[in-house]
């Protein structure tokens, strides 16, 4: 593609209109002869500093905000080269899923999206999600690393599923993103909400800058008139419908305070909810095979989802019935011989480990055990309200590490115990698993939380393989084996 093409004729600096365009990338290391190399400022480094490294890579462009000296090259500029940057790679990737659900909020993305995508297959749509867990599309999982990949890696991936078919795509839409503007280029038909708590307060600097970057997604990439669904069970629910409303969107509210899809009652059964709905004045009973309130929210927001973009309400809920739980997410790794489970969940905030805490509790006999600890580099602030939580709502918890990255493992341990001092600690988490399913009795639940379907552990510059699912079944066998 010609520069001119790309960037439109007005941006292509002078005598470069026909400078042809082979790639985009906005890491220098990546870039291949005849790219464009975005020059973005980051958090921690400034994309201006590499361009030097960029050209001698065979950049043939560079895209930045403020003109650069001594280069050989044609330099576009923008005063938003992030937005800019989805832009051109929306032109480069043209084609996009027909349909593009994107779902915001701190809690339960990954998992209304995957069940979304489900009730959507169903259906006999071609369905596709892109999240945290990766890009989902029939039984293939592909990983990103990413809730919301970089500006050119999501428009790849659109191209490329909607040249393999995919018409329908639910995608998470995280605040890293949207105030990134990554998603700048997609074409969204429906926006929902799930909930809103403390997260991510290490990148922005505040709370109100964490909303504000979650409602760019109503304000500003959402058309008026397409569908919000927005569950209004917390006062940031009513807030968000408000803004919702401000914008000309078509609001359906879920939840327990839901007005369209209302949850009357739900049942706790050994690994199931009977679930009492009430949707446009008729009510409706579905036996969810999910675990957990939160997870029924979810679905219930996937299925409202689903009814504003062509699956008609009866097949949404009749799809509820067939919902397979999500990858670390309350899942079920192991049970002992006496039939306690051992469940794997991605819980990683204050809010997220009240969930699952309140979760386990009505599907468990005996004791609710956990082990849990705090990431490193991110928001320190959570640690000890995380503590608090655990020692209010489990029997026995363990405190381990999570991720601790850069930060000493002992240093994030101790601010957790601070708020929950009669807390066992044990370092290593694999030595934290075995201690606490030593513990187990018949009734009891084991909850393992914070890392979810991840596979590895980051401790310093390296990523050790471990699984939350994995050592908890190697647990469980070392203890039953040795009984």
């Amino acid at each position: 593609m010609k520069l001119a093409e790309l960037v439109s004729p007005n941006a292509a600096p002078p005598g470069h209109e026909a400078v042809e365009i082979a790639g985009l990338t906005l890491d220098s290391r990546a870039v291949k002869p005849g790219f464009l190399f975005a020059a973005l400022k980051g958090l921690t480094v400034d994309g201006r500093n590499f361009i030097p490294q960029a050209i001698a890579n065979g950049a043939a462009a560079i895209l930045t905000d403020s003109p650069v000296d001594d280069v050989s090259v044609p330099v576009v500029l923008d005063a938003d080269p992030a937005g800019a940057l989805s832009r051109l790679a929306a032109r480069f990737y043209p084609r996009q899923p027909e349909f593009i659900a994107a779902v915001t909020g701190t809690n339960g993305k990954s998992s209304t999206v995957d069940f979304l995508r489900q009730i959507w297959r169903s259906g006999g749509i071609e369905a596709a999600s892109l999240g945290t867990l990766g890009v989902a599309q029939g039984s293939s999982l592909v990983e990103t690393g990413y809730t919301t990949p970089d500006a050119v890696a999501l428009h790849q991936a659109l191209n490329a599923l909607a040249a393999d078919g995919v018409t329908h795509l639910a995608m998470e839409a995280s605040s890293h993103g949207l105030k990134q503007k990554r998603m700048d280029g997609a074409r969204i038909s429906l926006a929902a909400f799930t909930n809103l708590t403390q997260d991510h307060l290490d990148y922005h600097p505040d709370f109100d800058d964490y909303f504000a970057s979650k409602m760019k997604l109503l304000r500003e990439l959402t058309p008026k008139g397409s569908p919000a669904i927005v569950n209004v069970d917390s006062d940031w629910g009513g807030k968000v419908e408000a803004i919702a409303r401000e914008c000309g969107l078509d609001v359906i509210t879920v939840g327990w305070a839901g007005a369209d899809w209302r949850i009357l009652e739900i049942t706790p059964r050994a690994a199931s909810q009977t679930v009492k709905l009430q949707v446009a004045g008729a009510r409706h009973t579905v036996e969810l095979p999910l675990v957990g309130e939160f997870q029924t929210a979810n679905a219930v927001g996937a299925a409202a989802m689903a009814a504003k973009s062509g699956v008609s309400t009866e097949d949404a809920i009749e799809a509820l019935r067939h919902l397979k739980g999500v990858a670390g997410r309350l899942e079920l790794a192991v049970r002992t011989k006496d039939g306690s489970p051992v469940l794997v969940d991605y819980a990683h905030t204050p809010d997220g480990l009240d969930k699952l805490l309140r979760a386990a509790r009505p599907h468990t006999r005996g004791r609710v055990i956990i082990v849990f600890g705090c990431g490193g580099d991110r928001d320190p602030t959570k640690r000890p309200k995380m503590g608090v939580i655990a020692a209010q709502l489990a029997d026995r918890v363990f405190v381990t590490d999570d991720n601790p990255r850069s930060e000493r493992g002992e240093d994030i341990r101790a601010a957790i115990m601070k708020g929950c001092p009669d807390a066992i600690e044990i370092g290593d988490r694999m030595e934290a698993i075995r201690a606490a399913v030593a513990e187990l009795e018949s009734g009891d639940t084991l909850l393992l939380a914070g890392k979810g379907h991840e596979t590895g552990q980051k401790i310093g510059t390296k990523i050790l393989p471990f699984d939350d699912r994995e050592a908890a079944r190697q647990a469980v066998a070392e203890q039953e084996g040795g009984a």
